[in-house]
C-alpha cells in the first residue's frame, strides 16, 4: 500500500491547532498495559498522543511516514522521534507493552499492520487504536459546519475518510475489544480558533490546490453570525482496543 501523504503540506497547521487528547482517554488506555515500560505511537503526526504518554512510560517510539509531521514534533527526553511507515517499523520483535494509533488507523494498511503489531507487541501487550471525526457545537453552528463538510469540500475528501464517518466500525479488527467507556475531546474556542482547525482538514487543502480557491474566507462569514462567543466544541471519542496475545 502506497503512503498517501494527505499532511505534510499543513503539518504546521496541523500541530498548531488540531485538539490534543482528554486525560481520560489516556488515562484509560495506559492502565490497559500489563506492563508500562516501552510504547510505541504509530502514526504519531506531530507527536501529540506520544507526549501524553511520557507521564506513563518512560521510553516510547513514536513514528510516522511524514517527515514535515515528524519536523514539528515537539522534543522530549523520553520520545525517540523517527520517519517510519506502520506496516514495516524495522523494531525487533517483542518490544511493546502498547501500541497505540490516535486518529490514522484508517491510512494504514490493515493486515500488513495487524501482522506487524504481532511480531512486535509483548507478551499481553496491547493495540489501542481511536479517532474522532466531525464536532458538535450548536444545533445552528452544526447545521452549517455539516453542510460545508458534505457539500463544500466533501468531493476533495480522501476515500478513508469515510471510516473516520463511520466512527471506525467498519475497520477489521482481529484482536478481542476491549470495551471504552464513553469519552470525548471538549474546547472552549473562539470563531479564530475553530477556523484555525478547519484550515488543517486535508479535504480543504486539496480543494485550494484543485481549483485555487480558498473556501475558508466564507465559510468564516457565514460562522461569525452564529458564533458570536466562545463556544464549547465537542468531539467524540471512538475506540478500538484489544489485547494482541
Amino acid at each position: 500500500m502506497e503512503f498517501k501523504d494527505h499532511f505534510s503540506n499543513q503539518a504546521k497547521r496541523y500541530a498548531d491547532f488540531r485538539p490534543d487528547y482528554p486525560d481520560s482517554l489516556i488515562d484509560w488506555v495506559a492502565s490497559l498495559a500489563v506492563r508500562k515500560e516501552t510504547m510505541w505511537d504509530c502514526g504519531t503526526g506531530n507527536g501529540q498522543a506520544a507526549l501524553a504518554f511520557t507521564k506513563y512510560f518512560s521510553k516510547i517510539h513514536a513514528t510516522d511516514p511524514s517527515k514535515s509531521q515528524i519536523e514539528s514534533a515537539k522534543p522530549h527526553a523520553a520520545i525517540e522521534y523517527a520517519v517510519r511507515p506502520a506496516e514495516d517499523s524495522g523494531f525487533p520483535a517483542q518490544s511493546f507493552d502498547l501500541i497505540t494509533v490516535a486518529q490514522a488507523l484508517h491510512w494504514f494498511d490493515f493486515d500488513r499492520f495487524y501482522a506487524e503489531v504481532r511480531r512486535v507487541a509483548r507478551k499481553d501487550g496491547v493495540l489501542a487504536c481511536w479517532g474522532y471525526g466531525l464536532c458538535d457545537v450548536s444545533p445552528e453552528i452544526d447545521e452549517i459546519i455539516r453542510r460545508f463538510y458534505t457539500l463544500k469540500i466533501g468531493p476533495y475528501w480522501p476515500v478513508e475518510r469515510k471510516l473516520v464517518d463511520q466512527e471506525y466500525k467498519t475497520i477489521p479488527f482481529p484482536f478481542e475489544k476491549i470495551e471504552a467507556p464513553e469519552m470525548a475531546i471538549e474546547r472552549d474556542w473562539k470563531l479564530e480558533e475553530f477556523l484555525g482547525y478547519v484550515s488543517s482538514w486535508s479535504a480543504l487543502q486539496a480543494m485550494a490546490r484543485k481549483t485555487g480557491e480558498d473556501p475558508l474566507p466564507e465559510f468564516g462569514a457565514e460562522l461569525k453570525n452564529a458564533w458570536k462567543t466562545v463556544h464549547r466544541v465537542r468531539w467524540p471519542i471512538y475506540v478500538l482496543a484489544g489485547r494482541v496475545n
